[in-house]
């Protein structure tokens, strides 16, 4: 994986913030998940509908080497 730059970092701080700004429950429930530890062998789903009506829906159950990835991102936001 390629590494950021400080620019890089930065910009995705800024749109991290405004984007909680927008969606304010968003962090409260990323903190409630956290709170109760997400583990191997938990399964995430998430479902996308456009404005039209139209869904998309999909799952995973978390490996270990997810584990690691949201561990480094958790470590990247302020």
């Amino acid at each position: 994986m390629a590494e950021m730059n400080p620019t890089q970092i930065f910009q995705i701080m800024r749109a991290w913030q405004k984007f909680t700004e927008n969606h304010p429950k968003f962090p409260k429930f990323i903190r409630a998940v956290a709170a109760e530890g997400v583990r191997e062998g938990t399964v995430m789903e998430l479902t996308i509908t456009t404005p039209e009506g139209k869904e998309y829906c999909t799952n995973l159950k978390v490996q270990q080497e997810d584990l690691e990835l949201l561990a480094q991102l958790r470590a990247m936001m302020p």
